[in-house]
């Protein structure tokens, strides 16, 4: 009974389509990672055509990992096996790092996967799932984090798990609908480039400068406008699971990503008007918020540990968001500043 099994999963294989993953490398300091991530691509119960590690800028890091993984050598031939090495092409930062991965990739779908983070072995198949459906033109994921201290400190409130980079509480179960998927966990057909271009520069992260964000959120909503009636889904199956070092484990770093936040938000805003670029927020400060706050408070009225820290926390947090995004707005306007995303689509395949 077995051979018939496999040969439906040959012919699952063969109808959904290929999957390119792009990772982004900028520092020697996560090499174990950095390998960690791609043996995790390599595992896929539905294989990846190519792995595709871009590197920002950073060329003993990029030596290191093209001998790493030397092209064409015997040892790493097979299914989901190739990984191509790759300078971004760009201006320092993740987003010009990723429009390098899309631009030289072949596959008909990118996925995106941190470099500090693996994936569950049914990643990649949960992802190719939800493409069944014609109109759907990304697909995201369930990021989980893995505290270095081996838990959750007692004040980190999981409605600001967005601040390390994972899934936050508030985000609805199952497979959903969504305005824009987390760049660290998502996926997007290659004709999605096409209609709305790349992720914009002058957005996100630059190595470890302001932990900037944002740069997934723009593209999405330019790609809903450029593409009336597209798809956006989150599938909670897809589980990718993240480091946090134990710097970000700290409320000063929480401090921080929070206040960066606000000022990427008025960026976003800047690009694709407050309306849009706020939607989702808007319901994530006057729902999911304050319940976090009432729960926070019942636990310390019940003396669970933390439960005044946590209320604690995302008022801070709101806080500080507020203040970014105020600051952002005012230096927005006074620079005029204006985003050109990266016509990838056209150099694909490349």
């Amino acid at each position: 009974m077995s051979a018939p099994a496999a040969s439906a999963d040959s012919a699952d294989s063969a109808a959904s389509p290929a999957f390119s993953v792009v990772i982004c490398a900028y520092t020697e300091d996560r090499w174990e990672d950095i390998l960690a991530a791609v043996s995790s691509v390599r595992a896929q119960s539905r294989p990846a055509l190519e792995t595709l590690l871009v590197v920002d800028h950073n060329e003993a890091l990029r030596e290191r990992l093209l001998k790493e993984y030397a092209q064409g050598e015997d040892r790493e031939q097979g299914a989901g096996r190739e990984v191509r090495v790759l300078a971004n092409a760009g201006p320092r930062g993740l987003s010009a790092g990723r429009n390098t991965g899309i631009a030289a990739s072949r596959g008909e779908v990118v996925a995106f996967l941190d470099d500090d983070a693996v994936a569950e072995r049914d990643w990649l198949r949960h992802f190719a799932e939800g493409y069944a459906d014609p109109a759907v033109v990304a697909v995201g994921g369930r990021t989980v984090p893995v505290w270095a201290s081996g838990r959750r400190p007692d004040w980190f409130p999981e409605e600001f798990d967005w601040v390390v980079g994972c899934t936050y509480r508030g985000l609805p179960p199952g497979r959903v609908r969504v305005r824009n998927v987390l760049g660290g966990n998502a996926s997007f057909r290659r004709e999605a480039f096409a209609a709305a271009g790349g992720f914009a520069t002058g957005i996100g992260r630059d190595g470890d400068r302001r932990p900037l964000g944002g740069e997934e959120t723009e593209l999405c909503i330019r790609l809903s406008r450029a593409r009336p009636g597209a798809v956006l889904l989150i599938d909670d199956r897809a589980v990718i699971h993240h480091r946090v070092p134990g710097p970000r484990e700290h409320f000063a770093y929480f401090r921080t990503r929070t206040y960066a936040e606000g000022l990427s938000k008025a960026l976003v805003a800047r690009s694709v008007g407050a309306q849009k670029g706020l939607e989702s927020e808007r319901r994530y400060a006057t729902r999911v918020l304050p319940a976090g706050v009432v729960r926070g408070l019942r636990d310390a009225v019940l003396a669970r540990p933390g439960g005044a820290g946590r209320a604690g926390a995302i008022v801070a947090g709101v806080l500080s968001a507020v203040g970014g995004y105020v600051l952002g707005s005012v230096r927005a306007r006074r620079s005029g500043v204006a985003f050109s995303p990266a016509p990838v689509g056209e150099g694909a395949h490349g």
